[in-house]
């Protein structure tokens, strides 16, 4: 993305642009993709990127050959399906606690696994669980035969040095509170499916995503614009764009095994006062500064999928670049905070 895009429509584009590496990953596999939980923060823009590769792979929508990406939640939104069939995906309405109703859904032998919940875990725990471990259940039963991209977070680790240099996936897992226990809880339903039934898993753990109206960058430019202080006890953080999260997962496809790897997802440990340093010279604003840096942070390290999954994203600067612009032109916000500077394991 060589400009900022200025409206909704423009990053919803950026978004779903899908790499070479994307298009000839999913050239290499067979069958239909279902995005599962595909009604949230990165739901649509990766149901969309699936699309628009299987397209630029001359493959047909519709017809003799054809492969399709579907794309499953609630839609709380009520206007999201109609959009997401617009750009060729198709949009299925389903209550993915339910086991009745994920047995009428189609089957696919691809699927992208997004259904969780973090925000309001405090006041309601079972709801957390519901969604992050009986959901969990009910998919790795349904589709026990396809290749599956399971999203994890990175707070299953715990705290760890910032001069380890992040959590690598053999790091001993650590829950911090309601959430990350049933994150861990998740992973072990689909390790389970994998050792059970020989399903094919990658245990994607994701963290942590910014889309210019949400996200670590865009948390710290809301608060250097009005002025309030940073905190800096937190002040790593692994920050990534949301289009390159949304391509390797779809790259990820193509690691999932019945060993059920877990991968960490993300880019590098990334200094909060250095963001919000730069995030005041795009905005004009003296930036304030609160505490300072703890010597532990929720880190992970990014090595193996530097590896796996080699790839030029966007750069630090230029994701900081953009999400001054994003807010500083009053471009709409989720008004979900990454709270990433939560050290009580309490969200």
């Amino acid at each position: 993305m060589q400009h900022a895009p200025t409206d909704e429509a423009a990053l919803e584009t950026a978004l779903s642009q899908p790499s070479d590496e994307v298009v000839r990953a999913l050239q290499s596999m067979d069958g239909d993709i279902m995005v599962l939980g595909a009604g949230g923060k990165m739901g649509p823009s990766l149901a969309r990127m699936a699309r628009r590769a299987l397209d630029h792979a001359g493959v047909p929508r519709d017809g003799a050959g054809s492969r399709r990406v579907y794309a499953v939640a609630r839609f709380s939104d009520a206007s999201l399906p109609a959009q997401l069939q617009a750009h060729g995906v198709i949009p299925l309405r389903t209550d993915l606690t339910s086991r009745t109703a994920l047995a009428d859904l189609p089957d696919a032998d691809n699927v992208l696994h997004l259904v969780g919940q973090k925000f309001g875990t405090q006041n309601n725990p079972v709801g957390a669980w519901t969604q992050n471990v009986i959901a969990a259940v009910h998919v790795a039963e349904r589709y026990q035969h396809a290749r599956i991209v399971m999203f994890s977070t990175g707070n299953v680790y715990p705290r760890t040095p910032v001069a380890l240099g992040g959590a690598p996936e053999s790091y001993a897992l650590a829950p911090d509170g309601e959430y990350a226990a049933s994150c861990i809880g998740r992973e072990r339903v689909f390790e389970h499916a994998a050792s059970t039934f020989g399903t094919r898993v990658l245990q994607f753990r994701l963290c942590y995503a910014c889309d210019l109206r949400y996200g670590v960058v865009t948390d710290l430019a809301t608060r250097v614009l009005s002025g309030q202080p940073i905190a800096l006890a937190t002040g790593f953080a692994n920050v990534i764009w949301q289009g390159d999260a949304n391509a390797l997962a779809l790259r990820a496809l193509t690691l999932a095994s019945s060993a059920a790897p877990a991968l960490n997802a993300s880019g590098p440990i990334a200094s909060v006062r250095y963001i919000a340093e730069q995030l005041g010279r795009h905005l004009q604003r003296d930036v304030i500064f609160e505490g300072t840096e703890s010597d532990d942070a929720l880190l992970v390290n990014v090595d193996a999928i530097a590896r796996s999954l080699p790839y030029v994203g966007m750069s630090l600067d230029a994701l900081i670049e953009h999400s001054a612009q994003w807010v500083a032109r009053g471009g709409r916000l989720l008004s979900r905070p990454t709270k990433f500077d939560v050290r009580t394991g309490a969200y």
